[in-house]
């Protein structure tokens, strides 16, 4: 299905070089002589790579068809991932369909999966995700040579860093996006 440029707005789903994209943020230029531009920033729904795109009032693109289900991380083994779906089919997906959200996955959490012209695509989690710190080396009065952080290991076994306050066995909230420490929920 075809998309003019005056249908394009936030959320739109469109097809750039055989890629999906969505479009986060968008406004409309005008120039001189009745002519108009919309700028626009788009985020790649299969790297998420983010980036300003311009489109010109005379660009037709392609809607980009899009289906997202939610599944179930079950477990992995070597490189294979296994999810469930709630009709219980189960999914394999490889580490580079997963990709760096590796470092997020625990058993039973729910992920958004992503499909693309019938192939999966990506799986996004949600943004805000608690984890137990397993590992924190202890915080250090004074040390300034950090800005007042320290690299903890959570129990997913990804690296953050975190402030000096973390404590082993404390549960924080991270941003899975920004990967990024948020706030602690609870210490032990």
């Amino acid at each position: 299905m075809k998309v003019s440029y005056s249908n394009l707005e936030k959320g739109s789903k469109i097809i750039l070089n055989n890629q999906p994209y969505q479009i986060i943020e968008c406004s409309p230029m005008f120039k001189g002589r009745g002519s108009s531009v919309l700028r626009a920033k788009i985020k790649n729904l299969i790297t998420e790579e983010i980036f300003s795109y311009t489109f010109q009032s005379s660009d037709v693109l392609e809607q980009a068809e899009i289906e997202k289900f939610l599944a179930q991380f079950i477990y992995s083994h070597r490189d294979k991932f296994v999810f469930v779906k709630k009709n219980k089919e189960r999914i394999t997906l490889s580490s580079d369909q997963v990709k760096e959200k590796i470092d997020f996955l625990k058993p039973n959490q729910e992920v958004e999966i992503v499909i693309f012209k019938d192939k999966i695509v990506n799986i996004n989690l949600p943004i805000k995700l608690q984890l137990k710190v397993i590992e924190a080396p202890p915080g250090v009065k004074g040390d300034r040579s950090q800005a007042g952080t320290k690299l903890i290991t959570l129990e997913t076994g990804a690296k953050i860093n975190v402030p000096l306050f973390i404590k082993k066995g404390d549960i924080i909230e991270i941003n899975t996006e920004r990967r990024e420490y948020t706030k602690r929920i609870e210490t032990e």
